[in-house]
């Protein structure tokens, strides 16, 4: 089923060659393929680390490329398989495209169902949000609250599910600690909210005064500079919980020691949740082996466990940092925002103004 009066054409942003800025080109808009796709037309796409890491060549992409795998928008097509949507929804796009459904992730216990060998992702491997049009699939995404805007929603595409899937597998319960490394990102900031909307105690570890800053206004029980001694942030961590250190702490930063911090804070038999993404997650043996400290590897989460995180946030009126700009042609902006060091949030690239525009004149409270 697809809308009538769709353009034949449409502005995209490309990587054309790794190493070198986005291409704003004019290119033909997507058409359904596959039973199961949907055809949304973006209102707001935000820009992730992974994007850095697709236009480096990290990820062998081919060339060219539509950047961006968080996406939100409007359905305006869908393919005949496509249950639960309509001409007119507002999605959250999931990066996910085409898992196998057969194979034993596929087959097995929900948080692993994203870990299908044969699946692609959009904005990586194929064309994602940094476009008018892209193509979605309809076992990924997701239907938006009526009160959650575009551009609140387009981060949690992947970095909402990416902190949201690390406090699964945290497995903790209201009244508990959790530790977040790298609390005061474009992911540490929505962790800070979700723990706080699930009951939880953050402690909240950064090393920067905007992040800390951040941190704070999400609602952090703790602030610990990690800019000090490693031994004096192990030291402020016990001091707040009794000497036992976090009931589970997620690291969220690449910085060489932040896995090792992430272990020594943490109270013993219990489990560090490893999200950032270094090229070495180096760990002094006795921080973990003598404490008996579990690891556990996480990447997103599922569509379903993506729904709950949806319904939290516009249930509990969670706000996602976002450095809005108008249009593709202002993302070279939102890119060097990006790697300044000094962002808060994440950038969102702003595209289908008539659509957010809607958004305003609803008479509802976004989030």
């Amino acid at each position: 089923m697809a809308s009538s009066a769709l353009p034949e054409k449409m502005l995209a942003a490309q990587v054309v060659e790794f190493n070198k800025p986005y291409h704003i080109n004019t290119i033909p808009v997507p058409k359904l393929l596959d039973e199961h796709d949907l055809l949304v037309k973006v209102a707001v796409a935000s820009l992730c680390h992974t994007d850095g890491m697709v236009t480096s060549g990290i990820f062998k992409s081919k060339l060219p490329l539509v950047g961006s795998h968080e996406g939100a928008g409007t359905v305006v097509a869908l393919g005949s398989s496509a249950k639960g949507f309509q001409p007119g929804d507002r999605v959250l796009c999931g990066v996910i495209y085409h898992r196998c459904g057969t194979c034993p992730d596929c087959q097995g216990p929900e948080q692993q169902q994203h870990y299908c060998a044969q699946e692609s992702h959009l904005g990586i491997l194929q064309d994602g949000s940094f476009a008018e049009y892209q193509i979605v699939d309809s076992r990924e995404a997701c239907r938006l609250p009526d009160n959650l805007s575009f551009q609140s929603a387009a981060p949690l595409a992947c970095a909402g599910r990416t902190i949201w899937g690390g406090l699964a597998r945290a497995d903790l319960h209201a009244g508990e600690t959790v530790a977040i490394v790298g609390a005061g990102g474009g992911l540490g900031h929505l962790g800070v909210q979700f723990a706080k909307a699930l009951g939880l105690v953050v402690i909240a570890v950064d090393a920067r005064d905007e992040a800390l800053q951040l941190a704070r206004e999400c609602g952090a029980d703790v602030l610990v500079d990690a800019r000090q001694e490693k031994a004096k942030v192990v030291e402020e961590v016990m001091k707040v919980t009794g000497g036992r250190g976090a009931d589970a702490t997620l690291n969220l930063a690449d910085h060489p020691s932040a896995a090792a911090t992430s272990a020594a804070i943490t109270k013993m038999h219990a489990t560090v949740v490893q999200i950032a993404q270094p090229d070495e997650v180096v760990v002094p043996f006795h921080e973990f082996v003598f404490r008996d400290i579990k690891f556990h590897g996480s990447l997103l989460c599922s569509a379903g466990e993506a729904q709950k995180m949806l319904e939290l946030v516009a249930k509990h009126g969670i706000k996602v940092k976002t450095n809005p700009f108008r249009g593709l042609k202002e993302l070279s902006q939102a890119v060097e925002l990006a790697h300044s060091g000094k962002m808060q949030g994440k950038p969102a690239i702003l595209i289908d103004e008539e659509a957010i525009a809607q958004e305003k004149k609803s008479g509802l409270k976004m989030v």
